[in-house]
């Protein structure tokens, strides 16, 4: 990260710093969106683990992925490509 980028975020009030983490999840999801496809494999990543998976379906913010013989609904913002 860039060291401007980190004195600017420094120097934001708890308000400005929410709006950033709304707008950085966002982000996250918009990109997400973008390079997944129903079928392919993922990764689920957890803060301890990496699990491997395969998409089902893509909703709005959530994608239901297999993993085993077990389904999950899983947040975009977790999601990898593999």
């Amino acid at each position: 990260m860039k060291e401007s980028m980190r004195k600017e975020i420094m120097s934001m009030d708890l308000s400005e710093l929410n709006s950033l983490i709304d707008f950085i999840r966002d982000v996250q999801v918009m990109n997400a969106k973008s390079s997944l496809q129903e079928g392919q494999q993922v990764y689920v990543v957890q803060k301890t683990k990496k699990e491997l998976g395969t998409l089902l379906k893509i909703k709005q913010k959530r994608c239901t992925v297999e993993i085993g013989n077990r389904r999950y609904s899983v947040p975009m913002s977790m999601l990898e490509v593999a």
